[in-house]
């Protein structure tokens, strides 16, 4: 199908971009509202062009974070074109996204605004604890990027309202870290899915499961035990049991599946590998 007929308008500035969105939706990449305007599940009547904007595509230091503008693309975090940004984790989350044609194109901001369970993006910056930095013609406010998810396609996003950054806890050599999921064939979405982060200089310490029917879940308790008591805490039945808690109304494949995601999360992020540090 092709997309249901509606006015472009590409944004110069910041400003524009925010007083055009109450009455447009923003689009930048395209991959994720494309298909969504395509398949008419979408159909603004004005759509505004967010990609060039220089305040979406910048990377900075912001204090004890790195701010990310929302427009920065797949593929130049794979690529370690921005210096705050090399490293294996923020790499390794955005070479594993779809293809090489979809990183070109989708951006970090798109895909957490689209809320797919099953995308990357939403996991691996759950893991962090990092924040989002929400813009309208009105202000501005920040979100942990862990609470940001309401549901499937569903965010904290207001009328007239994006995603302009994303706030990185700075990433350094003392962080461990594991990002595991499962597909049946390179390039598709996950159907299961888990990260882990721990950093003890900073008292980091998630353990996320994603893919799931909503947002992704925090298994706190098995964090903390990790944190405590090192990897012999994750144990299988530990394992079971978080994935359970997370998953009460999931069938017992389902169940088994993403415990499988998440055992190889936290043997990637304990293992002997050099892989999972910085």
């Amino acid at each position: 199908m092709k997309a249901a007929a509606f006015e472009y308008v590409r944004a110069a500035s910041l400003p524009e971009a925010l007083r055009e969105l109450n009455s447009a939706k923003p689009i930048s990449g395209s991959q994720s509202m494309g298909p969504m305007l395509n398949l008419r599940l979408a159909r603004p009547g004005r759509v505004v062009d967010v990609s060039r904007i220089a305040d979406l595509r910048t990377v900075s230091e912001a204090g004890d974070f790195v701010r990310v503008g929302a427009a920065v693309t797949h593929a130049e975090i794979e690529d370690g074109k921005h210096a705050l940004l090399r490293h294996p984790y923020m790499q390794h989350v955005a070479g594993g996204i779809a293809y090489r044609a979809i990183r070109n194109r989708g951006t970090i901001g798109g895909s957490l605004a689209h809320a797919d369970p099953a995308a990357d993006w939403p996991l691996a910056l759950s893991a962090l604890d990092a924040r989002l930095e929400l813009s309208k013609a009105g202000g501005t406010r920040h979100v942990r990027a862990s609470e940001f998810m309401l549901g499937a396609f569903t965010t904290l996003l207001g009328e007239g309202e994006i995603i302009t950054a994303i706030l990185l806890p700075k990433l350094g050599p003392t962080l461990r870290w594991g990002y595991y999921k499962l597909c049946r064939k390179t390039g598709e979405f996950a159907h299961a899915s888990a990260a882990a982060a721990f950093d003890a200089r900073t008292g980091l310490a998630r353990v996320v499961l994603g893919a799931l029917d909503g947002p992704p879940a925090a298994l706190d308790e098995l964090a903390r035990q990790i944190a405590q008591h090192g990897p012999a805490a994750a144990s299988e039945d530990a394992l079971a049991q978080a994935v359970a808690s997370a998953m009460p109304n999931a069938d017992s494949i389902d169940r088994s599946i993403h415990t499988a995601a998440l055992e190889r999360c936290l043997a990637q992020a304990f293992g002997t590998s050099s892989a999972n540090r910085a």
